[in-house]
């Protein structure tokens, strides 16, 4: 994160927080110094708001059990529900991602969120993200027929696909994998792909055998 220049004139705290909002992504030097002097105005009690909920997504919020996803309890409200399909899952590399295809309506399975992709040049291998408990998932989940992989059509995201569909050819002799096709261009991340092109990727994924 490039330094902060000519701020010697402020308050350390009021440093130390445009500083702090400069962590978060997208968020520049400029949008930082904004979203800092805006806190200023802000009453004690909204200020206490904020602190509050920020603290509570770190105490509160665990992984589920089942699929990875964020979540206050052993499992997530999306495992539980007994209308959802147990015998799909799609998989998905971020948690904003699953928010994505639920609000496109198009998805009535459950999921799997690897929490990353495969990435060498970052040092991100397999071990380092849910992969090995999705296959102990599917190995252990007799009703699992088919694993629809999700992850973004960028490199990290096809290397994940086809490391995926490798470990999961041999774990069950019907177990059909299959991919997001027609919709989302190439190099694009589901989490910005609107719900008409989510609802189009849905509807056209093919075997991934297929389309590697």
């Amino acid at each position: 994160m490039t330094p902060l220049n000519n701020l010697q004139f402020m308050p350390s705290a009021l440093i130390k927080l445009i500083e702090s909002f400069r962590l978060l992504p997208g968020i520049g030097p400029k949008t930082a110094q904004k979203l800092a002097f805006s806190t200023l105005k802000m009453s004690t009690q909204q200020v206490n708001e904020i602190s509050e909920s920020l603290l509570d997504i770190k105490i509160q919020l665990i992984f589920c059990e089942s699929c990875q996803n964020i979540s206050e309890n052993q499992h997530c409200n999306i495992c539980i529900d007994d209308k959802r399909d147990s015998s799909i899952i799609c998989v998905v590399e971020e948690f904003m991602d699953v928010y994505v295809l639920e609000k496109s309506g198009a998805f009535k399975g459950k999921f799997h969120v690897l929490h990353g992709s495969i990435s060498p040049v970052n040092g991100i291998g397999p071990d380092e993200i849910r992969i090995k408990e999705l296959v102990s998932r599917v190995k252990n989940t007799p009703e699992i027929e088919e694993i629809v992989i999700a992850t973004n059509l960028n490199l990290e995201g096809e290397a994940t696909a086809m490391y995926i569909n490798q470990l999961l050819s041999n774990t069950k002799t019907k177990l059909k994998i299959t991919r997001l096709a027609r919709g989302l261009p190439s190099g694009s991340d589901i989490e910005y792909a609107d719900e008409t092109t989510i609802l189009h990727a849905l509807g056209s994924r093919v075997n991934i055998n297929e389309s590697i």
